[in-house]
């Protein structure tokens, strides 16, 4: 009974060594490196930082340009719950913004409470960190009390900045649209074609002028 017993350990000991080295031996044939990217590539589609680049932001004064006050009043309605632009308005959870572009940051519509992160700043409101303010406060004034989340497209930014600044005693004209930069020759664009007094050759003048001046009088081309 007993070398019964150490018979079927030892196949069993047996197949289990069989099994490991087998493991083993086909973890070393089919193994391979991770790849940088997962995924599989798609013929025609670009990603960006692989051959090529996100468009550049624009400035805001660019979308100002063709800002509507009127969808800027729509969109001024997500921030109604905590101020308000009337003249003479009172503060609510946040300041009166009546005539905010050209005030302090962080110092005008007198007796609100601004935190430390906001009236630190220093400067004025303008076009360029109004929009900044706009698209996500805190990251603008970290620490600040405005827990408001930011407005992310250009376009509704400038058009709440275009409504606040039409309620002010003294509206600013907005600002034109950038000049778009002049394209640069080779990307995208064709070379330019040299004319004949440009390049001082003439390839149709065979025999003429320009062939004069290479041979002599009796055809022979002068060394």
């Amino acid at each position: 009974m007993n070398d019964r017993f150490t018979t079927i350990a030892g196949w069993v000991l047996f197949a289990g060594i069989v099994a490991l080295g087998t493991s083993i031996v086909s973890g070393e044939i089919f193994h391979s490196e991770r790849p940088e990217t997962m995924g599989y590539p798609i013929e025609g589609v670009v990603v960006e930082g692989e051959g090529g680049a996100a468009e550049p932001a624009k400035p805001i004064a660019f979308y100002l340009a063709s800002a509507d006050p009127a969808a800027g009043e729509q969109t001024f309605k997500k921030c109604a719950a905590c101020h308000n632009a009337d003249k003479g308005g009172a503060n609510q959870l946040g300041p009166n913004l009546w005539g905010v572009l050209g005030e302090p940051v962080g110092k005008g519509a007198a007796g609100f409470a601004f935190s430390e992160a906001l009236s630190g700043k220093g400067g004025t409101w303008n076009w360029d960190n109004l929009s900044e303010w706009l698209a996500n406060p805190k990251k603008f004034a970290p620490g600040t009390k405005m827990t408001f989340a930011g407005l992310s497209k250009p376009e509704d930014r400038a058009a709440v900045i275009a409504f606040l600044n039409a309620h002010s005693d003294s509206p600013l004209p907005l600002p034109a649209a950038p000049a778009e930069a002049p394209a640069v020759a080779g990307k995208g664009e064709k070379e330019p074609v040299l004319t004949e007094q440009q390049t001082g050759a003439n390839p149709k003048n065979v025999g003429g002028e320009g062939a004069a001046k290479l041979t002599g009088p009796s055809g022979v081309k002068k060394p």
